[in-house]
């Protein structure tokens, strides 16, 4: 092994014995690099600890740490702990690391001191028409190409995949790493990160299979359910606006449809006040809801004297209205920013 540890793979894996070894040599770690393999079995039931402890035998470059049954956090925070790398990359026991994937994150990071974290281009994993919600994102991820883009999209979905990432490590002694509660673990790091001034870039290249397995955790469990999504974006996005919108507390919220006003609510017990809806349905327009009155995108005030919220969960409805946005001189981060 390596004296020095540039790159420590986190990697938590619970009854995986199928895929993991895989998702290991996928990694492409040869022995005398500064690359360790840190596999965190969570207190599997099946075969898995067995196999990752002769595996690792085998392999000079990979370190098993057992723990009990306790859960993703966990196991990432024992993870984090033992991990002797700079550099932190992530990975699941179900996907498949690209070659090339580690020295061109690390090349990035090291050309580049500003970003804290990089991910890069995402390959769907799956069955495109069985699981066309999944795939959808994985192209509305892969056109995020910039640190503006993600930055200035990450109140719409998780602007980049998990497993696909490479962090540095001073980034969880400085700003805390994941926490354990009703959200995507992920999901709340990203958003918590980039609150404290995190920037995230991209390596312009494939850097992960992400494969859609049905045990996956996105699938399988409630802390990653579209409400979970909401309401942790809400406490961020209300950070955000206070920061950023002059008008705050008050935006208008571009949507006035039943799903677009629960989720309005979520922002409002962060101090948001909702002084208007845009709706282009005349039935709507025109009348209130909730007291607040339901506009047509014409009767907007001008860019300088308000904050819109294209608050809308269809891809397709969000990039019509931010395209009439930008037509009519509403610039994205300073009069707009999307969310769903």
């Amino acid at each position: 092994m390596h004296d020095t540890i540039d790159i420590t793979v986190v990697l938590p894996v619970f009854n995986a014995e199928a895929t993991v070894l895989s998702a290991v040599d996928s990694l492409d770690v040869r022995p005398g690099d500064s690359t360790e393999v840190l596999v965190v079995d969570d207190g599997s039931t099946d075969g898995t600890a067995e196999l990752l402890d002769e595996a690792a035998a085998a392999r000079p470059w990979m370190r098993v740490e057992h723990t009990s049954h306790q859960g993703l956090v966990h196991a990432l925070h024992v993870g984090l702990g033992a991990a002797r790398g700079s550099y932190i990359a992530r990975m699941d026991a179900d996907d498949v690391s690209l070659p090339g994937r580690l020295l061109w994150q690390k090349d990035y990071l090291d050309a580049h001191p500003e970003i804290g974290v990089v991910s890069g281009q995402v390959r769907f994993g799956g069955d495109t028409e069985a699981s066309r919600g999944y795939a959808l994102h994985v192209d509305w991820l892969n056109a995020l190409h910039t640190p503006e883009d993600i930055s200035l999209s990450r109140f719409i979905e998780a602007p980049v995949a998990h497993p696909s990432v490479m962090f540095r490590r001073r980034l969880v002694e400085t700003h805390g790493g994941y926490t354990k509660g009703e959200y995507p673990e992920d999901y709340e790091l990203w958003l918590s990160w980039m609150d404290a001034g995190v920037r995230f870039g991209k390596v312009d290249a494939p850097v992960l299979l992400w494969n859609d397995s049905p045990t996956r955790l996105s699938r399988t469990d409630s802390r990653y359910s579209s409400e979970a999504f909401y309401a942790i974006k809400a406490r961020y996005l209300a950070r955000w606006l206070e920061r950023h919108a002059r008008t705050w507390p008050e935006v208008i919220v571009w949507g006035a449809g039943r799903a677009t006003r629960k989720r309005a609510a979520l922002l409002e017990q962060y101090g948001a006040r909702i002084t208007a809806w845009v709706d282009i349905d005349t039935h709507k327009t025109g009348q209130t809801i909730q007291g607040v009155p339901v506009i047509l995108p014409t009767q907007l005030p001008s860019p300088d004297r308000c904050f819109v919220l294209p608050y809308v969960g269809s891809r397709d409805a969000r990039e019509l209205i931010t395209a009439w946005l930008e037509e009519n001189g509403y610039m994205l981060g300073g009069s707009y920013i999307p969310a769903a």
